[in-house]
């Protein structure tokens, strides 16, 4: 699988540079299409490795060009790929919009998220929630931000995701927003699906659903895309994600 298309349905902040993830056009009989995580053969995956050759960074929803080399499947992060972006940027080749970006969430949901959420056979899924709740949060002394959603999806209650508190939140744009609702200052902002959905102006919401790498002996729960439709706009400030 070398130059493959990949729509990328994750582009997250992680404490040393990005994670990005999407889906190829290779089909797949539980997630629907093939999951790619590109990994680089060494290193950290930084903020310029997807920019193109323009200087725009790659957003999710964009259709993208990638050189994949070979497949590094590191149990449960199955979906791993050694990309070159040394010899080839990630080259934009369209977007995924309106209501093409709308049908295809709805029909590319995962058979079976509870390999990702509870067996931890694969690390990668794409989720309906049947509940979702929202916390944003600055701490006023340490300046420590954060942006989290707890969530059920069918009869799956992950302890973590069904807690009040819920799980963190990587995807950039979602954590833009969250500090846009915040304002300045400290503050926590809790809203409930309805809330949430009123905001947002929202018909539907998706997640995507990952694990981390080990970190403290544990694999853990993340939300590492969140896809509103119809989808909103908002700027990411990439200093501060």
């Amino acid at each position: 699988m070398p130059q493959r298309d990949v729509l990328i349905l994750a582009m997250t902040k992680m404490l040393s540079g990005i994670c990005t993830a999407g889906f190829t056009a290779e089909s797949d009989p539980v997630s629907g299409l093939q999951w790619v995580r590109p990994v680089k053969e060494f290193g950290t995956l930084l903020l310029g490795d997807m920019t193109d050759a323009e200087g725009r960074v790659i957003q999710c929803f964009d259709v993208v060009s990638l050189n994949l080399k070979t497949p590094r499947p590191d149990p449960p992060h199955m979906e791993d790929w050694i990309v070159d972006f040394i010899h080839r940027r990630p080259q934009l080749l369209r977007r995924l919009e309106g209501e093409r970006r709308a049908r295809f969430l709805a029909r590319t949901l995962d058979h079976a998220p509870e390999d990702v959420l509870i067996h931890h056979t694969r690390s990668l899924c794409l989720v309906k929630p049947d509940h979702l709740w929202a916390r944003f949060e600055r701490d006023a002394y340490s300046g420590k931000y954060q942006a989290r959603l707890g969530f059920v999806a069918g009869d799956i209650r992950h302890p973590d995701a069904n807690s009040p508190r819920g799980v963190p939140v990587t995807d950039m744009k979602w954590r833009a927003l969250g500090r846009t609702w915040l304002g300045e200052g400290s503050g926590q902002l809790d809203l409930d699906e309805a809330a949430l959905k009123a905001r947002l102006n929202a018909d539907e919401i998706y997640l995507v659903v990952g694990l981390s790498r080990p970190y403290k002996g544990k694999m853990w729960l993340m939300v590492v895309g969140v896809h509103v439709v119809p989808d909103y706009e908002m700027e990411i400030d990439y200093d501060n994600p």
